[in-house]
């Protein structure tokens, strides 16, 4: 789909007090994760007894949240970028409660890694995070013992800096000397080698399994699949039209003047007639084409953006369509062209199954995502299943890695969300806030 990633200025990881200051925010969000183990494990024996069971829900929530917060630090400040591993909620189950939602949770094989997040990184995760800081600290007190190594001496009774006893002034310079390294080093160095290390720490454990990936693979390979026998499909017809209808017409026009040529001299009134059936015939020819055109790109498609497109397809339907949202900008073409004939076969479906009086079309763009909801009003009772036309949007999303809803209670009207990752184009104005209705 052509997604860009993103470069950041700034991000990254730091030296100096910056990179101290991230790597002990990092140890108390360790220190707090260990609480919160704590806390879950509470819950779990509660729950035992049956009086731990409502807390699930939302401890489970905090373990995500904890778990998405240092999924996004790792992305801020070590430049490690974590994507979410988790499964997307079927319906409106990540809004409910009981146990409809800790089923959900439970059943997500992302929230048991970050369960053992919790377990593993109070022990690991400080050790590369508050080792600058411990670094920095260390050495400076080597530096203080060239000044102040009696006192100390004499009161620790003998004090050794790493591998150096310090028993005299030249000790305790030469620990002064290594000290300042050290504190060099947690200054200026450790930030720099520790904080990718710990980001790479927390997408080892957090991020996306090989399992998911392999999903992942397989699922674009089928895909793609399916996108290019849609595509050889579509050749196909567009052949069989060109053929069938334009050519065959053309040929029949060509005809023609040839027949008029020919009586011209002899029988012009004859001529006259056949040069006004070629016109006719010139005109049918042209129209086939336009709307061979318009099945291919729609020119308003193109010229206008994907709002005014489909809001131009709905004064064309012989029921009323409410067009809202709107799109922030011009995208990728094949992207709206998809997301088009999408929604004008929902559209369609609507017009000749869901005997509708209304039915309303919404647009959303954020966070690099396309979103797009049609909803009438009509019987309901919609199905993917037996192929037919639901199956052949969801193989045009597929192409995309797009995805497609369908809510379709009978009598409850049908409501069918889309989604389709992708960037907006650059240097582009707004296809229209699609506030007006039609």
């Amino acid at each position: 789909m052509g997604r860009q990633e993103v470069t950041a200025v700034g991000r990254g990881a730091s030296a100096g007090p910056t990179g101290l200051a991230r790597g002990a925010a990092l140890t108390a969000l360790a220190i707090g994760e260990a609480l919160l183990a704590l806390w879950v494990c509470l819950v779990l024996c509660l729950s035992c007894v049956g009086v731990g069971l409502p807390l699930v829900p939302s401890t489970l929530r905090a373990v995500r949240r904890q778990a998405r917060r240092q999924r996004r630090l790792a992305w801020a400040w070590s430049g490690v970028r974590v994507d979410d591993p988790y499964q997307e909620p079927s319906g409106g189950t990540a809004g409910a409660g009981g146990w409809a939602v800790t089923r959900w949770l439970l059943t997500d094989p992302a929230t048991w890694r970050d369960l053992l997040w919790l377990v593993v990184n109070p022990f690991i995760g400080p050790v590369m995070a508050f080792l600058p800081l411990v670094a920095v600290v260390h050495g400076m007190f080597g530096v203080v013992l060239a000044f102040a190594w009696r006192p100390i001496t004499s009161a620790w009774d003998g004090v050794w800096f790493d591998f150096i006893p310090v028993t005299g002034q030249t000790s305790a310079t030469l620990a002064a000397a290594l000290g300042l390294v050290q504190a060099l080093c947690g200054l200026l160095l450790f930030p720099r080698w520790l904080m990718p290390l710990h980001g790479r720490w927390v997408r080892t454990v957090l991020g996306k399994s090989r399992g998911a990936l392999s999903d992942r693979v397989e699922h674009l390979q089928a895909s793609r699949s399916d996108a290019v026998d849609h595509q050889t499909a579509e050749l196909r017809r567009i052949e069989r039209d060109l053929h069938d209808g334009t050519q065959a017409r053309l040929v029949a026009l060509g005809m023609t003047l040839t027949a008029a040529e020919s009586l011209m001299e002899q029988n012009p009134e004859a001529a006259r007639a056949l040069l006004t059936e070629a016109k006719g015939n010139s005109v049918r020819a042209l129209n086939e084409l336009r709307d061979l055109v318009h099945g291919v790109h729609p020119p308003l498609l193109a010229d206008r953006g994907l709002v005014d497109a489909v809001r131009t397809l709905g004064l064309e339907l012989p029921l009323p369509v409410h067009v809202t949202g709107e799109v922030p900008g011009r995208l990728p073409a094949p992207v709206e062209s998809a997301a088009y004939f999408a929604i004008a076969e929902l559209l369609g479906n609507v017009v000749k199954h869901a005997d509708a009086d209304q039915v309303s079309v919404d647009f959303r763009y954020d966070h690099r995502v396309l979103r797009a909801a049609v909803h009438d009003n009509g019987v309901g009772g919609a199905t993917a299943e037996n192929g037919g036309g639901i199956r052949g949007i969801e193989r045009r999303l597929a192409a995309f890695d797009g995805t497609l809803a369908l809510t379709s209670p009978q009598g409850g009207g049908t409501s069918a969300a889309l989604e389709i990752g992708c960037d907006l184009l650059d240097g582009t104005q707004d296809t229209g806030a699609a506030t007006r209705s039609r």
